[in-house]
């Protein structure tokens, strides 16, 4: 790896060197895992013949949309699944995880979460915090969580109200969101599968898959799980997609999506598509690199800060399963700082200074900085962490691996090394 000085002390500049040096098998096994996506997109396209006529999109009510259907069976062939429903009409991971849940559920089925209580937004959407206006309680859905234990899921609990309370979906979240367990690898969710089958053979089985897409070289579609949904301004999208997201599965459980995005009679067949097609396809195709570029620079995150004496998570040699990391700082003014730096060495917005605020569907005030080109994508490096103790700040995405070098080592220069 290229020795680089960003002229700064000479303590971190050596702090750089040898985190570099401790890091550069890691990487490597990252470029390998984006060979095998690239491999795995790019035979995609080629089998759904998508050529320059499927990148043009339309208007209106979006009929015989052939490149949008192509886009979706692209998503089919690399998720593994029977159909896909990938559109712009989508507003957010959250947006999408909704439509799915209210697409299966009806009043008085069930909807059990296995992984712990659902992060701050789908606490909303779930009913179990805010006004609970239009949310699935609103509905009479019925609720429920099994909490984790530690870093794993309770299975002997969780089989235990699946046969109890006969959910009609189960579901699980891969990533941690801002709790403080680890995010779940594929090898865990097959697990997790196995357990639930174990008393419920016909249970719709829901992941949500937000960061977690090409993180590994297979999917929790893969490995039993019958319906998934995940955002275009995460990996999918490749930092390209301005906006969308995507639900994966069953044949009659992306066609029950489908009603409750558009309308019953209406489902996949209408939507258009404008003049997203494009950034779509291309944003997909760039997905694993992209991914990669982001995974790389969590593992440089994971192994500076460390040596500097954070605790973090995941350390910088454990297996990713997403872009997540998490930095604990244990003071407030060292988070903001951090916050500050982060949007200082940022491409856009590189002028604006985050302060800590109340935010929609979370409960403290939050802190985030993202100096993103398209916004809110967290796919782009991007920082964010409620103003609560211990003061954990979520760093995620990166579109270059030398973007993220460059402002991860200016933050700390700024929080350790400037009197």
């Amino acid at each position: 790896m290229a020795k680089w000085n960003g002229n700064f002390p000479k303590e971190l500049n050596n702090l750089i060197e040898e985190t570099d040096k401790q890091i550069s098998e890691k990487l490597l096994e990252i470029d390998d895992r984006v060979l095998d996506n690239q491999n795995k997109v790019l035979t995609a396209f080629r089998n759904a013949s998508v050529d320059e006529s499927s990148l043009l999109g339309t208007t209106g009510y979006g009929d015989d949309d052939r490149g949008r259907d192509q886009l979706e069976e692209v998503y089919a062939e690399v998720f593994k699944t029977e159909a896909a429903l990938v559109r712009p009409q989508f507003v957010s991971g959250t947006h999408t995880l909704a439509t799915a849940l209210f697409g299966m559920l009806r009043p008085n089925d069930g909807l059990l979460y296995v992984t712990g209580k659902p992060y701050d937004t789908m606490q909303e959407v779930v009913g179990i915090a805010g006004n609970k206006k239009g949310s699935l309680i609103d509905y009479d859905i019925k609720f429920d969580y099994v909490e984790m234990n530690g870093d794993h899921v309770d299975f002997e609990t969780m089989q235990s109200k699946i046969s109890e309370q006969n959910p009609k979906v189960v579901a699980i979240q891969r990533s941690k969101g801002y709790s403080d367990r680890k995010s779940l690898t594929v090898s865990e969710i097959s697990e997790i599968v196995e357990k639930i089958r174990e008393v419920d053979k016909n249970v719709i089985i829901f992941a949500d898959n937000c960061y977690g897409e090409f993180s590994e070289t297979i999917e929790p579609t893969e490995v039993g799980v019958d319906i998934m949904a995940g955002s275009l301004i995460k990996n999918a999208g490749g930092g390209l997609a301005k906006v969308g997201g995507y639900i994966v599965g069953k044949s009659e459980l992306v066609e029950l999506a489908s009603y409750r995005l558009t309308a019953p009679g209406i489902g996949a067949s209408e939507g258009s598509t404008i003049d997203r097609l494009a950034e779509m396809f291309q944003g997909f195709f760039m997905a694993p690199r992209v991914t990669g570029n982001a995974i790389k620079g969590a593992i440089f995150e994971a192994a500076i800060f460390e040596k500097l004496g954070l605790n973090v998570a995941p350390k910088w040699d454990d297996d990713r399963t997403d872009l997540i990391q998490t930095i604990i700082f244990n003071d407030p003014d060292k988070m903001l700082t951090f916050a500050k730096n982060i949007q200082k060495f940022s491409p856009i917005d590189s002028n604006v200074l985050p302060v800590a605020s109340a935010m929609a569907g979370y409960e403290d005030e939050v802190v985030m900085a993202a100096g993103t080109f398209v916004s809110g994508a967290s796919i782009e490096l991007s920082v964010d962490g409620p103003m609560r103790p211990p003061y954990t700040m979520y760093i995620q995405g990166g579109l270059t691996f030398e973007h993220v070098k460059i402002a991860i080592c200016n933050a700390c220069n700024e929080i350790f090394f400037t009197k």
